[in-house]
């Protein structure tokens, strides 16, 4: 919060990860734009379709969660995914989640 940063994390649960994103943590100033937002929450419901997350997701604008990530390698890609889609860096997200037809 000091440094007006976006909170982006992975926390295993058992034997599956989480990964999380805050963005009150930059500041009030920083939201990502609609864009950013539809694409990160389309992403996010593209797991969910998948199973490749929980359906208990959280697809922001402010806050955002994904449960039951298989392995921690899965999960610090998404997340690294995330961290560059709030900073509207949307390339990695395309690649960690393609379009729907690709995830099945």
């Amino acid at each position: 919060m000091a440094h007006n940063a976006v909170f982006v994390a992975i926390e295993a649960e058992g034997q599956h990860w989480t990964v999380k994103a805050d963005t009150l943590t930059a500041g009030s100033g920083r939201r990502g734009t609609d864009a950013v937002n539809d694409a990160i929450r389309s992403a996010i419901l593209r797991l969910v379709d998948a199973r490749e997350v929980d359906f208990g997701a959280y697809t922001g604008p402010v806050y955002f969660m994904m449960h039951g990530v298989r392995d921690e390698e899965r999960a610090r890609e998404l997340a690294a995914a995330l961290h560059a889609a709030l900073h509207e860096d949307l390339e990695p997200l395309s690649r960690a989640v393609p379009p729907a037809s690709s995830l099945r």
